[in-house]
């Protein structure tokens, strides 16, 4: 039987070490059940109440590929403390032929063993919630007393030693002229600009951008109400600190802390803040088809979408402006026309890659890389094949050698060798064969494919031209007086997310798959420039 080994440690109170002895433990059990170890999965500071664990859905992935038996765990606690992921993720192991085995539950498969399985996780789950419950009880009493509960106070607060919560005089004055410029009329880019100039900083030294401005604005705590158990609870491991509990669950007590600012000019502010809110939500959604793949050629930082209105008639301006300047004004790259930016990159698009000449050849080429990738796996298994054939042969030297009586120590340490050896390369070998397997694909398939996004250029539907530019445009470098545009053919398809049958199976097979079709260069004086002659595809285009 080949196997693999899940370990994982959760908190404070379990060190590195404790994977180790979980890892000897694993393998010691093997060793006396004869079992063979063909490789390790470790997630280390993961919990088991959540499937966030990078190592333990790869273990799950590969077990489809059969190239082991067995999960090995220590403790039942350790694969899971959820019961419904226990019982998913067992399923799927099932599905693909592998047992979960604990090497402290003897669990026999029976049907007293599946009550038992079953009850010990059970208890896990409870441990585990209690434990989380405990240590909200202890919370809870700190914070009944207006103390400070774990982490970085707020900006114009230290901590004292009693814990309770003090005014830091010099970053409270940055504190007090945030509220007092908003309440003026400030925009967030301005106050940004006054908060540098005087050289205010964040708790943590940085500069302040717009979405540290809108959390202290919206924190009550500067009213001096003590404040605790506010954001949201995780959902899929992660927090979302703008999201609130029910008023019911929070713990709020007015002059538990020392107040920075007013509570008249706090709900003031609030109250335009909801309003701004509001008129954001009625108004349209825009559409930029770059971000993500726009960056200033200033300074790499990404550039964003941004919609104004200016003049007598507030005339609407969208542009694509760099973030570093936008946020901090530490960039001096002006913002560049959304409309011309992106009309150049469509049209880029057109030319050397969605449009009829192109395809055929684009076909051509990813037919050849795809036929390189099966030649190299095949490669790669008969080199591991071979190797396989080498250690088999060596351990039948040494298991011929003991039937003649040539029998010392030194033979098990190497024969213990060559089997973890063997069963490596076996997996290896599994995996690739497996990965060989996959539905061939063909021309057509591949031609078919890109005419319905050369169909969707032609639609202009924002939502297409959206998906298209993110699957084949790999840069946009905007300069102060010209643009550079790179396109690819990056990893074709869809992704896991997609419902077209083509778009999946080309992910699959194409996963890896970089093709650089051409980096071309536009002068921002020229906006309409002349596309030079030539035949599609050219390594490289410039116009001057």
């Amino acid at each position: 039987m080949k196997a693999v080994i899940y370990a994982r440690y959760s908190s404070d109170n379990q060190r590195e070490e404790s994977i180790d002895a979980q890892v000897r433990a694993a393998k010691d059990y093997a060793s006396r059940n004869g079992i063979q170890i063909v490789r390790i999965y470790t997630d280390e500071a993961r919990s088991a109440t959540t499937d966030n664990r990078p190592e333990f859905l790869k273990m799950i992935k590969d077990s489809a590929t059969k190239s082991f038996d067995a999960v090995i765990v220590h403790k039942l606690d350790r694969f899971s403390r959820d019961r419904y992921d226990s019982v998913h993720y067992k399923r799927e192991l099932k599905k693909n032929g592998v047992n979960l085995i604990s090497v402290l539950e003897n669990l026999d498969g029976s049907p007293e063993s599946i009550i038992l399985e079953s009850l010990l996780v059970g208890m896990a789950e409870y441990y585990s919630q209690n434990l989380a419950r405990e240590v909200r009880k202890g919370m809870t009493e700190t914070a009944l007393q207006c103390k400070h509960n774990g982490g970085i106070p707020p900006l114009g607060y230290d901590v004292a030693e009693d814990k309770t919560y003090m005014i830091n005089e010099i970053e409270a004055a940055a504190v007090r002229l945030i509220f007092e410029l908003y309440s003026a009329g400030y925009g967030y880019k301005q106050i940004v600009s006054k908060l540098k100039d005087k050289g205010y900083k964040t708790k943590t030294g940085k500069d302040f951008t717009q979405s540290s401005l809108h959390d202290i604005l919206n924190n009550e705590k500067y009213t001096g109400t003590y404040i605790f158990n506010r954001a949201a609870s995780k959902a899929n491991g992660k927090r979302n600190n703008h999201a609130s509990k029910s008023e019911d669950e929070i713990i709020k007590i007015p002059g538990g802390m020392p107040a920075i600012i007013d509570e008249k000019l706090f709900m003031s502010i609030r109250e335009r803040m909801v309003q701004r809110k509001m008129n954001a939500r009625n108004k349209a959604k825009e559409v930029y088809l770059l971000s993500g793949k726009i960056f200033c050629g200033q300074c790499n930082a990404a550039m964003i979408g941004h919609t104004s209105r200016s003049g007598r008639n507030k005339t609407k301006y969208s542009t694509y402006v760099c973030g570093e300047r936008y946020r901090t004004k530490n960039c001096n790259l002006k913002a560049v026309n959304r409309e011309l930016i992106e009309d150049m990159t469509i049209r880029e698009l057109k030319e050397k890659i969605l449009n009829p000449e192109s395809l055929n050849y684009l076909a051509d080429k990813l037919i050849v890389h795809y036929q390189k990738m099966q030649q190299e796996d095949s490669g790669d298994l008969t080199v591991l094949e071979k190797k396989l054939n080498e250690i088999q042969g060596k351990i039948n030297n040494i298991v011929n050698a003991i039937a003649d009586g040539m029998y010392n120590l030194s033979m098990k340490a190497t024969m213990d060798k060559l089997e973890q050896e063997k069963a490596e390369v076996s997996s290896m070998i599994s995996e690739i064969r497996s990965k060989l397997l996959c539905t061939s694909i063909d021309r057509d398939m591949i031609i078919k494919y890109l005419q319905k996004d050369m169909e969707a250029l032609d639609r202009k539907s924002p939502e297409d031209l959206k998906k298209i530019v993110q699957t084949y445009v790999e840069k946009v470098e905007v300069y102060q007086d010209y643009v550079d545009i790179t396109l690819i053919v990056h990893t074709i398809g869809g992704g896991e997310g997609s419902r077209t049958p083509v778009r999946n199976h080309i992910h699959q097979c194409f996963y890896g798959c970089r093709l650089h079709i051409m980096p071309a260069q536009y002068p921002l004086r020229d906006f309409s420039p002349a596309f030079p002659s030539g035949g599609p595809l050219q390594s490289e285009f410039r116009f001057q």
